[in-house]
């Protein structure tokens, strides 16, 4: 009987542990993890005080921009080239081993969206996600990188040339308000006419450290975004 009993328990424990590693995995594969959205409504609610009566702002069910720019800048040009996911992207992407059903489906993710194999993005667990929308509309964004800084973003206007000019207001840079746990970059092909697939993206580079550079594939040209997520919205009184 005892000679069962601590293999019960043996049992029992190895699966725990295994319960117990299937949850870190699922922890480590998720962006944002839910105890931070305590932390986000916190400091919310705290910029919408401090907002006065000169922007007011709403919150919004959680979005995500994709930024370039001098991380330790607070102001810069070229936010025409950023972009918005209104959704998580992580949980609609398609791991990079899957990618041959992709391209079987005629590029028809399970998330309907549909992948170009000219200008496709990757994540730092290897999945393929759906582009942003780009550019990234002019507004003000509450944004946090769900550390210590949560501060107001405000993409101006295209001027005369098409340059949109982005800044963050009390002294924030971007490094402050991009989450690094998430990663992302853009891959078009090297050259013109070029293959720049994902079938050649080493997946044991995969997942990416916290504030670490994606890794290059074969035949493509990257580029890396910082990742910002959005927590509110200016609106028009």
């Amino acid at each position: 009987m005892m000679s069962l009993l601590r293999t019960i328990r043996i049992r029992i424990s190895g699966q725990r542990s295994g319960r117990t590693r299937s949850m870190q995995r699922l922890f480590h594969r998720t962006c944002i993890a839910a105890v931070l959205l305590v932390t986000i409504s916190v400091v919310a609610q705290t910029l919408y005080a401090a907002g006065g009566g000169q922007t007011k702002f709403r919150r919004i069910s959680t979005q995500y921009i994709a930024a370039l720019g001098n991380p330790d800048a607070s102001s810069g040009n070229d936010a025409q080239l950023w972009g918005l996911w209104p959704l998580d992207p992580g949980p609609r992407g398609v791991k990079l081993n899957r990618y041959p059903s992709l391209a079987n489906s005629g590029g028809l993710a399970p998330a309907r969206w549909k992948f170009d194999e000219t200008d496709w993005w990757l994540e730092e667990h290897g999945l393929i996600m759906e582009q942003p929308t780009i550019p990234l509309p002019p507004g003000k964004y509450v944004v946090t990188g769900t550390r210590k800084v949560t501060a107001v973003l405000t993409i101006h206007p295209a001027d005369s040339r098409g340059d949109r000019r982005w800044e963050l207001d009390q002294g924030a840079t971007l490094y402050d308000v991009t989450h690094l746990a998430c990663r992302s970059a853009r891959y078009i092909p090297a050259a013109v006419g070029g293959s720049c697939s994902p079938a050649n993206a080493k997946q044991a580079a995969f997942p990416v450290a916290p504030g670490g550079a994606m890794p290059p594939v074969e035949g493509c040209t990257k580029q890396d975004y910082a990742v910002l997520i959005v927590i509110g919205m200016g609106v028009e009184d």
